[in-house]
């Protein structure tokens, strides 16, 4: 196949079109390298904004799929980044569908997050599955950071979120993906083709981004451990995630590429399966490179949820994924690959 990857010069991008490539297929790249994910771009490659109709027709031409990675990712500096998150990732997305809509080519694999799902699935013991109420400012600053139950207060357990659960997008770039998920929802709908959304968990690996507000929290680890301080943990370290190595998540595009959607848009938690704390991340990243072990420092930022945990069974049994690499043999890697300056 002949296959069209946005954004295929950034971290993920990069391991998705090397990975198609190594399947047999044809890939092209079309990527404006923003300076939140290309800090020294290459100035010989050929930028292209898929916010840009004219590009975006140039670069369908001829294309069977388009793997939709382009975007602004992460927290950001403050709301002053709102514009550029839903120019990049709103208005680009719509661009894209339309242009694909005008040149006829009908399958779209796209980057989408956990973010999504907001503070994640949870469990009442008296109330059963229950949205968590809002984490209160006060019981962050005394450090009571675990939620509770909106109607009796009890502490809520969390629970793996699946791909049915609500959208409850907490943060700008979490809107934007949320937008571009019911963008292209919109546009199979109306039968210009299929969508296959990957909702990527915590991606970590070969390539990350290094020191910018844009970084994942593994990034800001490791930047910390090569200048031989100790790691600093949010909160008491104990929320969960689940870190997903990028070359799992280059697989899972693979798989996506020739999948079979029902109904036209189907959504997939692409992740490792197997939790772990922010805090355990941290000392395994820690003992990997022989440095200090992590500070857990109580420190809290507003948006940020407690816990999030996928239920990874629906890529599995549709998709035929299952992630390979796992938070230690991974940490060990990533102890030593190369990161973008």
């Amino acid at each position: 196949m002949r296959i069209l990857v946005t954004g295929g010069a950034g971290f993920i991008g990069t391991h998705v079109v090397t990975a198609l490539r190594a399947a047999g297929h044809d890939v092209s790249v079309l990527d404006l390298l923003h300076p939140a994910a290309h800090r020294t771009p290459d100035p010989t490659f050929p930028r292209a904004d898929v916010r840009d109709r004219d590009a975006v027709d140039a670069a369908l031409a001829g294309v069977d799929a388009v793997v939709h990675q382009a975007a602004m990712v992460g927290m950001g500096v403050d709301l002053a980044d709102l514009p550029e998150y839903v120019g990049c990732n709103d208005l680009g997305t719509a661009v894209l569908l339309a242009g694909m809509a005008r040149t006829g080519v009908r399958r779209l694999v796209l980057a989408s997050s956990m973010v999504v799902y907001g503070e994640g699935a949870y469990r009442c013991p008296a109330h059963g599955p229950v949205p968590p109420a809002p984490r209160a400012a006060a019981d962050l600053a005394a450090g009571s950071f675990e939620p509770g139950c909106p109607a009796c207060r009890l502490r809520l357990a969390p629970d793996d979120v699946e791909e049915d659960a609500p959208l409850r997008p907490r943060s700008v770039y979490a809107a934007s993906k949320v937008a571009q998920e019911h963008l292209a929802l919109a546009w199979a709908t109306a039968g210009a083709g299929t969508v296959v959304a990957l909702r990527y968990h915590n991606v970590y690996g070969p390539g990350m981004p290094r020191d910018t507000p844009y970084s994942g929290v593994a990034a800001i680890f490791r930047s910390a451990l090569e200048a031989g301080r100790a790691p600093r943990v949010f909160e008491d370290g104990a929320q969960r995630r689940d870190f997903v190595h990028v070359t799992d998540v280059a697989a899972a595009n693979v798989l996506a590429v020739t999948a079979t959607v029902p109904d036209g848009f189907r959504a997939y938690n692409i992740a490792s399966g197997v939790p772990a704390t922010v805090g355990a991340m941290a000392a395994s990243l820690a003992a990997a490179m022989h440095g200090p072990e992590p500070i857990i420092t109580g420190d809290f930022r507003a948006g940020d949820v407690r816990h999030v945990v996928a239920a990874p069974w629906r890529a599995r049994a549709e998709l035929g994924f299952a992630a390979r690499v796992g938070l230690e043999d991974g940490m060990r890697d990533f102890a030593t690959a190369a990161l973008r300056g």
